[in-house]
């Protein structure tokens, strides 16, 4: 159960990653930036950025270096199915709150914004689920399952990347690690259905294996 992850691959041809492009060049213009600095996007519109589920329009966004986010910056998006939505920075938005392992900057993912000296990157899969654990709310769980779903990361993965993570959380312990075992299990209930689901879509019953040729 689990396997092998795949390579991620990240969306860059939807109307949310345009937009997101568009969001951060007008960040750019805004603060008149002359020196490179690194971006690390979480949150739901990074889980987007993998899997194109759950479009997320709230940017969390990290930056390594002293950033006022205009509060009125905001882009509109017209998605695939026609709804329109607000791209917009979270400005509310602090890492520090979450579970993140010591090493989430260094295996972040190089995202293509276009010439900008903003560096924007994306967590990992597996950070970005750890990430998710210590809210645990409905629709972390949802971008955990997705993620696992996909292939993007195992259970395992997951839980040895979130005890790692424990040593450096500021918050209480023991929520995180109840989260933590109940993130593992969610994982695994997802893994053996999708499992099971290809499994099943290698065995054809009306394919006449198993039948007597002779009668």
């Amino acid at each position: 159960m689990g396997g092998s992850t795949k390579s991620p691959v990240l969306r860059t041809d939807t109307a949310l990653a345009r937009g997101l492009r568009e969001l951060f060049k007008q960040l750019h213009e805004r603060l008149s930036l002359t020196q490179p600095m690194n971006v690390y996007l979480a949150g739901g519109l990074g889980v987007y950025l993998y899997t194109g589920a759950r479009p997320s329009t709230d940017v969390d966004a990290e930056f390594d270096g002293r950033v006022l986010l205009p509060s009125d910056l905001v882009v509109d998006v017209t998605l695939e199915n026609g709804e329109r939505q607000v791209l917009y920075f979270d400005t509310n938005y602090n890492p520090m709150f979450a579970l993140l392992h010591e090493d989430y900057q260094t295996d972040s993912i190089p995202v293509d914004i276009g010439e900008s000296p903003l560096r924007v990157r994306v967590l990992s899969p597996v950070d970005l689920a750890v990430s998710k654990i210590a809210r645990f709310q409905d629709h972390d769980r949802e971008d955990i399952a997705e993620l696992v779903r996909c292939g993007l990361v195992t259970a395992d993965e997951i839980e040895k990347r979130a005890q790692d993570a424990l040593t450096g959380y500021i918050g209480a312990p023991g929520t995180v690690r109840r989260n933590i075992k109940d993130a593992v299990a969610l994982g695994r209930n997802v893994e053996a259905e999708r499992d099971g689901q290809s499994a099943g879509s290698e065995h054809d019953p009306d394919d006449g294996r198993g039948m007597d040729q002779g009668q």
